[in-house]
């Protein structure tokens, strides 16, 4: 393996990418199957054998219809999903709660592309008896994470740089996203604008087809390449222009309450002071209580969304209750199932959801707009497929990728101008706000190539010139007072000083290593003889060590030792200084 490893390393850009893109994408093809199956077997397991119920299917994955089972049940089924799969992860890999692409978009800005070995194993298991037990979830966040966590492993075992690495969890996210979606263009593309919210990791993109291509291929020899939502062959009509333009409008302004409702419950959970394990449960008897009424929101959705995709709205449930007030409703309820089904520590997508929200949205919309403009509008099935791809284009700020997604998913370029203007309006409306917080706006805000940009204002900026900042911790103090801390200054990671040392031995705690240890003393879970630099370095030096230890400060010595940290925002001021001088 070693001389495998070093012909690797000496390869140009393209052979090497090409190799590993291959080899990614083989990983991102098994791995989707893997977790495909696997959450049939959970839906079977949970769904089928507590409640007797059969969710619906799109046409491209069996176009299976409804069966109710006993709806009372429902409850049971999704707080039993909440309850191991919030053992799973807090007990094996607290990095595996969530949503799963937010994760890897952190890992590729602040911690070198790293990824625990035994996250992707975690992920897909607790991820599919959430969706498969009746939880708000979907599979494209898993797979992203599980496939990216192969991509680390294979830059680690082939001892690629940190860059490399990097750019590698980006290609297994768009591998693993184009393959369980069967759109490998969108997928391959998605891998580079997903960091971003206004630009693209174009190092990645080449990699990414060739992995994305690889992995489709693989997943749809077993599984079939029929598209999800079939093959759309209606006719698009230019005068809807401006309709689709106020659907976009629409769609924005569910993408902002998508947003802040899902983060609203996320940090009202994390804030609460219960044990992490209970969590997901607690939120699973929301969703459980809501899924009575609402057996729509459970899962992935796509077999609902499929059919309002067909305008077989008679076959929701309605309980009684007019079919109107229902879908009015419906993508209410889903926003606030996902909330609670993720929000709250359980593991699975936020991009399904998303779609089901937009679609139920722009089948609202398309029903309006027949009532007021029959002759105009034949059918609600366009504004269903242009709306849950405005909405996520607006809410994860990927307006290229879904572009190309709309076409893959639906096996049809008709929709393609209509879905131009409504993704355009969407991104327009949503403003800032995204449903991945670890994205930041361009790559020059990046920490991942905070050293690439404006070298020689950097070389100039000496740290003996700026105020230091001592933002460290005694060693001897408790877990739990770090935690604190940190909180109180909006970092993840602090200094760590060992006053017992004659030296003043210097360290780093990390929250991403705290896991219920919040009574041991800091020196215990600390990772010690850190990086340091020196007081006459330069701002590009410290920048160089922050991106290595994924920090926002680094540690100062003046020769004898410790004498304080200097930031990444001090920094960032003084450069800024500089540039207006």
């Amino acid at each position: 393996m070693s001389i495998f490893n070093i012909k690797i390393r000496k390869l140009e850009y393209f052979e090497k990418w090409l190799i590993l893109g291959i080899m990614i994408g083989v990983a991102a093809g098994i791995g989707a199957i893997i977790f495909y199956y696997l959450i049939i077997y959970m839906q079977s397991l949970f769904l089928g054998g507590i409640v007797g119920m059969t969710v619906p299917t799109a046409s491209g994955e069996g176009s299976s219809g409804f069966v109710q089972g006993n709806s009372l049940l429902v409850p049971v089924s999704i707080i039993l999903g909440g309850l191991l799969s919030g053992f799973l992860v807090y007990k094996f890999a607290p990095e595996a709660e969530g949503h799963g692409t937010d994760a890897i978009i952190n890992s590729f800005h602040n911690k070198n592309g790293g990824i625990r070995r035994r996250v992707p194993i975690v992920k897909a298991i607790s991820s599919a008896i959430t969706i498969g037990s009746g939880g708000s979830a979907g599979r494209e966040g898993p797979t992203a994470q599980i496939a990216s966590g192969i991509g680390s492993f294979l830059a680690d075992l082939l001892k690629l740089t940190k860059k490399e690495r990097r750019i590698a969890i980006l290609v297994g996210a768009g591998a693993g996203i184009g393959t369980i979606f069967k759109a490998p263009i969108g997928g391959a593309l998605l891998a580079v604008e997903v960091p971003y919210k206004r630009d693209f990791e174009t190092s990645a993109l080449f990699p990414a087809i060739v992995a994305s291509a690889v992995g489709y291929s693989i997943f749809g020899s077993i599984v079939g390449f029929q598209p999800i939502f079939g093959y759309y062959l209606g006719v698009f009509n230019p005068v809807n222009l401006p309709l689709y333009a106020v659907l976009g409008i629409g769609t924005g302004i569910f993408a902002i309450i998508y947003i802040k409702f899902f983060y609203y419950i996320h940090d009202k959970f994390k804030s609460f002071k219960i044990s992490n394990y209970y969590k997901p449960a607690i939120g699973a008897v929301i969703v459980g209580a809501l899924a009575i009424l609402f057996p729509e929101i459970m899962s992935v959705g796509y077999g609902w969304v499929q059919l309002m995709v067909n305008g077989s709205i008679s076959s929701f449930p309605t309980f009684g209750l007019p079919i109107l007030l229902i879908l009015i409703f419906l993508p209410f309820a889903k926003i606030v199932a996902t909330a609670f089904s993720i929000g709250t520590g359980g593991s699975g997508g936020v991009f399904a959801p998303g779609i089901f929200v937009g679609a139920s949205v722009g089948l609202l919309f398309g029903m309006l707009f027949h009532m007021i403009f029959p002759s105009l509008v034949t059918s609600v099935a366009p504004f269903v497929i242009v709306g849950m791809l405005a909405l996520m284009g607006g809410a994860g700020k990927i307006p290229v990728s879904v572009l190309l997604m709309i076409t893959e998913m639906t096996g049809s370029l008709q929709l393609l101008p209509a879905a131009m203007i409504a993704v355009s309006m969407s991104y327009l409306i949503s403003g800032q706000s995204t449903l991945y917080r670890s994205q930041v706006a361009t790559r020059e805000e990046s920490p991942a190539h905070m050293n690439e940009y404006h070298k020689p204002i950097l070389e100039n900026i000496k740290l003996k010139d700026l105020q230091l900042n001592d933002i460290s911790i005694d060693a001897r103090l408790p877990v739990s007072y770090a935690i604190k801390r940190m909180k109180e200054f909006g970092i993840t990671s602090m200094p760590v000083v060992d006053k017992t040392k004659r030296e003043k031995r210097v360290g780093m705690i990390a929250l991403s290593n705290i896991h219920n240890i919040h009574s041991e003393k800091v020196r215990t879970v600390a990772t010690w003889d850190i990086r340091m630099v020196k007081l006459d370095s330069s701002g590009r030096v410290a920048l160089d060590v922050m991106s290595e230890m994924g920090t926002t400060w680094v540690a100062v010595e003046d020769g004898k030792g410790y004498v304080g940290c200097i930031t990444l925002k001090r920094i960032v001021n003084e450069y800024k200084k500089r540039l207006e001088m």
